[in-house]
């Protein structure tokens, strides 16, 4: 779980969650997560949630394979919800509906700029941050209106917005950040004339 010292403010927290649903509990399963979702929101920081089905678009390969993502505007207010009695009535309504291991992965947008390992180097400033977000951002959201548009073009406008920024979020997380902080890191963090003697 990501955690966050109290002398340090944390970013928001995006959390996905995957799920095997039993055959034919499908409605059950979908009508308790959405139970549960509308219970998160009503907790300090939710910034919002999506459920993505086995049927919807880049969700996957398998048929009952359900994945949920939602994020808080904190790591503090992601435990605040984590740590409630309302999130563990919803997870005893959603276990007889599910089977087998429940994955979990929690990222923050902090990880996506953090520092290398080796000598201690000030993080980058805000502008370039801002220009490497941006460069991973501006393609992937080109790509999923690419790709996505024609299948959504039917759905009302929230979801649309919904499911296209957590697949944005997603994609950015775990796929694009990673490799442009790689490709980037000489400029994002320029070598220090003390530090290249050590």
């Amino acid at each position: 779980m990501s955690t966050a010292t109290p002398d340090k403010p944390s970013g928001a927290v995006t959390v996905l969650i995957t799920r095997r649903v039993k055959a034919g509990h499908e409605a059950a399963f979908e009508q308790a997560s959405a139970d549960m979702t509308a219970a998160a929101s009503a907790f300090p920081g939710y910034l919002g949630g999506q459920l993505v089905r086995p049927d919807a678009e880049g969700s996957g390969d398998d048929p009952m394979l359900y994945h949920m993502v939602f994020a808080f505007d904190t790591a503090e207010h992601l435990q605040g919800w984590q740590q409630s009695p309302t999130r563990s009535l919803g997870l005893a309504a959603i276990a007889p509906h599910i089977e087998g291991q429940t994955l979990r992965q929690v990222s923050g947008l902090g990880h996506w700029f953090a520092e290398p390992v080796g000598p201690k180097q000030a993080p980058p400033p805000r502008w370039k941050v801002a220009v490497v977000t941006w460069l991973g951002i501006f393609p992937t959201v080109y790509a999923m209106f690419l790709l996505l548009g024609p299948l959504l073009a039917p759905w009302p406008l929230l979801p649309r917005v919904m499911l296209v920024t957590a697949l944005v979020v997603l994609i950015m997380t775990w796929l694009v950040a990673p490799q442009l902080t790689k490709l980037l890191k000489p400029w994002l963090y320029p070598a220090v004339p003390g530090n290249a003697a050590r």
